[in-house]
């Protein structure tokens, strides 16, 4: 092992005698007491091994009892990796620098001990087809690629136009382009590694639906069992979820089936309400995207706890800028067979449901239905 302080955290000295390791309390530990020892944090760089800490750590002084106290305190504390030296080999220099803070991220938020090492192996393994490369799945798009996924591709024949243009999506430059094409191009910018086309020899890891979804594409993804996960934001509104693990967790006709049982004309609703988005501005495209982005990401990470748009959608309705889950079960009705299917998919739904136990507390609701629902929308 290499220790390495988590690139993420700060050493702060709070008196002559307490080195707090991080800023936020939620994130911070304090090492009482320490004096002296604090060269022992000074030499956790990641360039020598356990022992060769202690060694240069005696050379200051400091006994190796105590080395390898401070060392147990730190990674009991989560605030320790073991250093990613391969990892960091392997990247050209500007590659390793703009992900830096990416891994340093992961590593916290995750709780690993490998600095982000195994993350950043799966989502370099990873690809994901995006259908739909308007404001919200050009974005997505960028941000997945900008974030280490290895293969990005887009799913949009039409022409660009003066709507579709966001920052970390579209430009001036795409106008006219197949939106496809030009979500291409913004991917490379933000992220020249990409491979920006698919794979013949093998299906998406994920596909993200950007937009309402054409029936045969969904289908066509449930039948090769892909996961996959929509998102959409119209009527100042935005939506991401179901993602749908097929066969173990609702789908969208799943969702499709229980807004038709509580109103009876949804189909003809739905069947009507096909097109681009009317009212969408800049940030909700963004905030709607990045949201997106996070799931998928949560879902190729594997890291933790499932993503909280399993079995739900996650809703941010203007003007109050909150995001709301909601529950959506497997439906009896639904031929996709997750309603019948074993403990695996009531576990994804329960740990989904785990995730967003602060926002039940703090009044976001769940399984109830919008005031736009009972209007019959």
């Amino acid at each position: 092992m290499r220790p390495a302080l988590k690139a993420g955290l700060r050493p702060l000295w709070r008196d002559r005698d307490t080195l707090q390791i991080g800023v936020d309390p939620r994130r911070a530990s304090a090492l009482a007491g320490i004096g002296g020892a604090s060269v022992v944090v000074s030499l956790l760089d990641g360039s020598r091994d356990a022992a060769e800490v202690e060694r240069a750590a005696r050379d200051h002084g400091v006994p190796g009892e105590t080395t390898r106290r401070v060392l147990g305190l730190l990674a009991s504390a989560g605030a320790l990796d073991d250093f990613p030296a391969a990892l960091n080999k392997s990247l050209p220099a500007p590659l390793r620098a703009r992900l830096a803070p990416d891994l340093a991220c992961v590593s916290l938020a995750s709780g690993d001990g490998d600095g982000g090492a195994r993350t950043y192996a799966r989502r370099r393994a990873a690809a994901v087809r995006v259908y739909g490369a308007g404001r919200v799945g050009a974005f997505v798009a960028t941000l997945l690629a900008a974030s280490g996924v290895s293969r990005v591709s887009c799913r949009d024949s039409g022409p660009a136009d003066y709507s579709d243009l966001s920052p970390g999506g579209l430009s001036r430059n795409d106008i006219g382009l197949p939106r496809g094409a030009a979500a291409a191009r913004a991917i490379h910018q933000a992220a020249p590694e990409t491979r920006l086309t698919e794979d013949p020899a093998r299906q998406p890891d994920l596909a993200v639906l950007a937009g309402p979804p054409a029936p045969e594409e969904v289908t066509a993804l449930l039948r090769a069992r892909v996961p996959h996960l929509s998102v959409r934001a119209d009527e100042a509104i935005g939506v991401v979820g179901p993602l749908v693990i097929p066969g173990y967790t609702a789908c969208l006709r799943c969702a499709d089936l229980a807004r038709a049982g509580r109103d009876p004309a949804w189909p003809l609703i739905l069947a009507q309400a096909a097109g681009p988005p009317r009212a969408c501005d800049v940030v909700l495209a963004a905030g709607t995207a990045a949201a997106a982005a996070r799931q998928a990401l949560a879902f190729i990470d594997q890291a933790g706890s499932a993503p909280a748009a399993l079995n739900g959608t996650l809703e941010l309705v203007l003007p109050d800028w909150r995001w709301h889950r909601r529950t959506w079960l497997p439906h009896p009705a639904c031929a996709c067979g997750a309603s019948g299917s074993d403990g695996q998919a009531q576990d994804l739904g329960g740990r989904a449901s785990d995730t967003i136990a602060c926002d039940r507390a703090s009044g976001a609701g769940d399984a109830g239905v919008s005031p736009s629902e009972r209007a019959g929308a």
